[in-house]
């Protein structure tokens, strides 16, 4: 858990952070999205599904939180982005599965659970599977054009930095090869 920062606390969370080559079919949804509901473009780089968001958490716990990560087992899956959508409160347009897999679930409670064990605050509230496209987007309730599926294949899950200008992925746990 080298080279994070010398302040005293870090901001973290836990994220699927896909390859370079899986967030660029998400690129193209940005462009269309953007015509029609404005808003600030997410850098390529940044693309993620948060799976737990943390905050703040003082620099001499990150060891003890990736512990409690690597007490989390799960198999790897694929995840299908196959809808766009709105959030108006908020003002973000997001990419999200149709459908989340049994596997995603299992991931996200066991995570929560480990975090509980080692006494760690997160984010508590229903899990829904996303990947912020736009921020200070403005858009109805109608629903956003189809979009084509965008398909990552999840083999890790990974503890993130979030700092001024960039996320730092500080570690990567694997996951089980899937079955099939």
């Amino acid at each position: 858990m080298k080279d994070i920062t010398d302040n005293s606390t870090a901001k973290v969370f836990f994220a699927l952070w896909p390859k370079e080559s899986e967030r660029k079919g998400l690129k193209a949804w940005q462009a269309s999205l953007k015509k029609l509901c404005g808003g600030r473009v997410m850098r390529l780089e940044s693309l993620h599904a948060t799976l737990v968001f943390i905050g703040q958490v003082e620099q001499h716990r990150l060891e003890a939180l990736r512990l409690a990560a690597e007490e989390v087992n799960g198999n790897g899956f694929d995840l299908n982005f196959d809808h766009a959508r709105y959030w108006g409160h908020n003002h973000i347009a997001y990419a999200a599965p149709g459908k989340v897999p049994q596997q995603l679930a299992k991931l996200v409670g066991a995570l929560e659970q480990s975090l509980i064990r080692h006494r760690f605050n997160f984010d508590r509230r229903e899990y829904k599977p996303h990947v912020t496209l736009l921020r200070n987007a403005h858009w109805t309730d109608a629903p956003l054009p189809v979009m084509r599926e965008v398909r990552w294949k999840v083999c890790d899950f990974a503890l993130v930095q979030s700092m001024p200008q960039e996320y730092r992925v500080l570690a990567r746990f694997p996951l089980q090869a899937s079955d099939g």
